[in-house]
């Protein structure tokens, strides 16, 4: 398997703008203002692939790292605050957000990604994990804590390889293929094991009243859906707490000048419950009757 890296630092792998190279240069990262935080496992250098492309004709961009989903300064959890709380309420990093809400009237605290510290949960025995990306939570008038949600962000991780692509990016602004593939497998594998128990979770949370946001890449929500059989098989629920809500964002913009980042915007949504996700999942695929039995026979008698 081949492919390219498709964006670099934020911006188009073949933009050559002054803003681009800068951003490069200092390996920042445009969508957190910031250092790029996704790593090289080996030598420990700053990745900065946002996104990649397989070598196939007419491939689609695919994110692959979450911090590209916060472009626009963190877009993505003020559409998810007002759709779980129903209100248009200002953001705060923890703790902060007690006196803001007193004096707002109410306010969003957030924790996640540096914004609020990180949750002390008690610690999972056995598989699985308590922790989300982010948790919102929603504090009235006297900055008391009423209600909160929780939110997945997850793209796609890679297979192969981007190393010898991303040293002719950063050598000679060269867009060369490299063997780099998407791991689609860990859609089943991780993905959706991971929603299931997460959202088993939340739903036993007398305060979280609109279950688990899950947040992807268009072609990543295309997949999930389609190993769980489509959304025909996965019925329309009204928010709950046990409620799974797929929300994917891609690309909206086509035409692009040098120096200009891609928009993201949602694509589609699915609103649903945990339980109908386990079914089918746990449910989806399976062969005929007596296959084994079957496979005996031909393997003993011809």
């Amino acid at each position: 398997m081949a492919g390219y890296i498709a964006e670099f630092f934020g911006y188009r792998a073949e933009d050559k703008s002054e803003i681009a190279l800068q951003t490069v240069a200092k390996r920042r990262c445009p969508f957190i203002e910031g250092q790029c935080t996704k790593i090289l496992s080996r030598d420990r250098e700053i990745a900065g692939v946002c996104a990649v492309r397989q070598k196939t004709e007419n491939s689609a961009n695919v994110i692959c790292c979450p911090n590209r989903i916060y472009a626009d300064n963190y877009k993505m959890l003020h559409t998810i605050s007002r759709r779980a709380f129903g209100g248009d309420y200002n953001l705060y990093a923890g703790r902060a957000a007690v006196e803001k809400a007193k004096a707002e009237t109410g306010a969003i605290a957030v924790f996640g990604h540096g914004w609020g510290g990180e949750l002390r949960l008690p610690q999972r025995k056995g598989t699985g994990s308590y922790f989300v990306d982010w948790v919102l939570a929603k504090l009235d008038e006297t900055g008391e804590l009423v209600e909160f949600t929780a939110i997945e962000v997850q793209t796609i991780d890679t297979t192969g390889n981007y190393r010898t692509a991303r040293e002719a990016l950063l050598t000679n602004q060269e867009v060369i293929a490299d063997t780099v593939g998407l791991n689609w497998e860990n859609v089943s594998k991780r993905i959706i094991p991971q929603i299931i128990y997460k959202g088993q979770v939340l739903q036993r949370e007398e305060l979280c009243k609109t279950g688990l946001f899950f947040v992807c890449p268009q072609p990543v929500y295309e997949r999930v859906l389609n190993r769980l059989g489509g959304k025909d098989r996965i019925p329309t629920f009204p928010s709950q707490p046990a409620s799974i809500h797929f929300i994917s964002y891609d690309y909206v913009t086509d035409e692009l000048a040098d120096g200009e980042i891609r928009s993201l915007d949602i694509q589609e949504e699915h609103c649903t419950t945990v339980y109908k996700i386990q079914e089918a999942f746990s449910a989806l695929n399976l062969p005929e009757g007596n296959v084994y039995r079957d496979a005996i026979r031909r393997s003993l008698y011809g």
